[in-house]
């Protein structure tokens, strides 16, 4: 078994990027690319993946703005805000911090995104061209997923690629990404959700698996082909009494056990993680040179 080291990968492209922010932008005159998040509420995880998005930002040489607003914002408030940086001449790109309180349309925030500034990838028109081929911000996670296989020399074409979960976050974009004539693609997948019946039938039959469910510990050995590619999209926070936080992470899948099976997987934390975040870094950069229109 060996790790597909989702950390490792993302430092290199960090270190490329910064590369060409230093030599081909600053160096030539130009700004540094700047991006912004919106972050509503107290929620953990949000504010967690906001910060480390702050700090790869500086990493690279960006320049990072963060609007924070309490949980009781509404809905109209939230959509100036997006008006706000959709016409703001100084930022690149942004995102709207999911999940979003109870009492606003999550997808009303999306739409109302310029889909050129959504580094996030989840406007319909990015969706719609992601579909058909066409130049356009892949959303972050699939795109961190395509990304991790390819610099990790996992081969997918000719391969039976299973995705368990069909969210439009992950699932269900890392399905059509897989599956179309690409350089990193050419796979037959095969899509699972909640009212798939003998789930371990298909998971058994998956050259690559990838687990995007949303609950801890799901996947056992049982499940996974000898030999195959494993990549858990899944982080959850578990109560522990050995971390000083008083809380560990786990993905969907049971490391231990399948990790003495498949050939390469992904570890939680330290896997699909850290590449979201570098594949946000990816879309600003195209956001900033207007690759996207």
């Amino acid at each position: 078994m060996q790790l597909l080291d989702g950390k490792l990968i993302s430092h290199q492209i960090k270190t490329e990027i910064a590369l060409h922010v230093r030599e081909k932008l600053l160096d030539a005159g130009l700004a540094a690319p700047h991006i912004a998040a919106v972050l509503v509420g107290e929620d953990p995880a949000s504010q967690t993946y906001v910060a480390a998005k702050e700090k790869s930002c500086r990493e690279v040489g960006f320049l990072s703005s963060v609007y924070r607003y309490p949980d009781n914002i509404t809905e109209k408030q939230l959509l100036k805000v997006v008006d706000f940086l959709n016409n703001d001449p100084e930022i690149d790109g942004f995102i709207v911090q999911l999940p979003l309180p109870k009492h606003i349309n999550e997808q009303k925030i999306i739409e109302r995104i310029n889909p050129v500034r959504d580094i996030d990838g989840f406007h319909p028109v990015n969706i719609g061209k992601m579909v058909l081929g066409l130049p356009c911000f892949l959303p972050a996670t699939p795109f961190g997923i395509v990304t991790l296989l390819e610099r990790g020399g996992v081969e997918t074409a000719g391969k039976h690629c299973v995705v368990l979960g069909r969210s439009h976050i992950v699932g269900t974009p890392i399905s059509i990404l897989l599956s179309r004539k690409s350089t990193h693609g050419n796979a037959t997948v095969t899509l699972c959700h909640s009212f798939t019946p003998d789930l371990t039938k298909y998971t058994r039959e998956a050259d690559i698996l990838i687990v995007a469910m949303g609950k801890p510990d799901c996947i056992t050995k049982e499940m996974v082909k000898p030999g195959a590619v494993v990549i858990d999209v899944g982080v959850h926070r578990v109560p522990s009494e050995e971390t000083k936080s008083g809380y560990r992470l786990k993905g969907d899948v049971k490391f231990d056990e399948v990790s003495r099976v498949c050939s390469r997987i992904t570890p939680v934390p330290g896997g699909v993680g850290p590449m979201t975040i570098v594949s946000l870094l990816q879309n600003a950069l195209k956001a900033s040179q207007k690759e996207i229109k």
